[in-house]
């Protein structure tokens, strides 16, 4: 079988081509582009990353491909449509870094909540009083999205002392009872939270959930941690929220256009929020930890080893 590889690095072709013997595999550094399809046209599976975008301009080149297997949890880079129309399964990877992501979520919370960009100076004297630095033991943290990622973010969040509330539109009432949260509307959570925290997949539904009117029911001063996709945000609005006193702090793993940073660019709503007092923007790493990346490894491989076997498995476009 010919399976093509995108976004790969010396790791990753090492660890394939070593477990994948006696298939022709072809591995590219690059994300996946029209141009590069057509080197691989007579693929019979495809294995990509975040900034592949497959459309249905990119599954025109292919003439075999059955397979897509995507080495993330989130699928909105691929047109799941054109693939069921074209016949391909596409599976994912839906545990792999929940850990990764949640302690990411944390590492920005806490690097706002303690003010790590003024006190990182190390100036001998220091008004303590201006640093808005704040305790998170007692503070309301609304989560939305209560998936693997964002139930444990509630975990950890329990450890630190924090009030847990939570929006999903599925609600898992195992969960609440077990770590002891409530389920709220949005509207509620919007206007109860004192810091808000996203853990939703990209979908119709939730472009832009977090919009002008969601961060007008917000309390004022709140803080916004974004570890999902950029796209949830509307950056426009979040820009004015900051602006005017609604947002005080705000952690993004992920915004809308850091594609650019693939490309060396910096996009305009990334060049604002850098200018910005109290964001902090992390480039699309929370994922990453190198437990989580060998996990990555190990289950795309049993992802593709069991379509082989024609016993597919964590398939997203059913």
């Amino acid at each position: 079988m010919k399976i093509a590889f995108f976004e790969t690095g010396k790791e990753e072709k090492e660890y394939f081509s070593k477990n994948l013997k006696g298939h022709k595999l072809v591995f590219f550094k690059d994300f996946i582009t029209p141009e590069l399809a057509d080197e691989v046209k007579d693929i019979y599976a495809l294995c990509i990353f975040i900034y592949s975008k497959i459309n249905t301009e990119i599954l025109k080149k292919f003439s075999n491909l059955k397979y897509i297997a995507t080495r993330s949890t989130g699928y909105d880079h691929i047109d799941l449509e054109a693939c069921k129309k074209a016949g391909i399964i596409l599976s994912n990877l839906p545990s792999y870094s929940q850990y990764s992501v949640a302690e990411h979520t944390f590492a920005l919370l806490l690097a706002l909540a303690r003010n790590l960009f003024d006190t990182k100076k190390m100036k001998r004297s220091i008004d303590v009083h201006k640093l808005n630095i704040f305790t998170l033991n007692g503070k309301n943290l609304g989560v939305i999205g209560t998936g693997r990622i964002g139930a444990q973010v509630i975990r950890i969040a329990k450890g630190f002392g924090m009030n847990i509330i939570a929006y999903d539109i599925i609600q898992n009432d195992n969960l609440s009872k077990e770590l002891n949260f409530s389920y709220v509307s949005l509207s509620e959570l919007l206007e109860k939270s004192d810091i808000i925290t996203l853990h939703v997949n990209l979908t119709n539904e939730t472009e832009h959930l977090i919009n002008e009117d969601a961060f007008n029911k917000m309390k004022k001063g709140s803080v916004l941690i974004n570890t999902s996709r950029g796209k949830v945000v509307d950056t426009e609005a979040l820009i004015k929220s900051l602006e005017s006193g609604i947002v005080s702090a705000a952690g993004l793993d992920v915004i809308e256009g850091e594609e650019t940073w693939k490309l060396g660019q910096k996009s305009d709503f990334i060049k604002k929020l850098i200018r910005k007092g109290h964001v902090i923007l992390t480039p699309h790493i929370a994922y990453y930890s190198r437990e989580s990346f060998q996990k990555t490894l190990e289950d795309t491989l049993s992802n593709i080893k069991l379509f082989i076997e024609g016993k597919p498995q964590n398939i997203v476009n059913k």
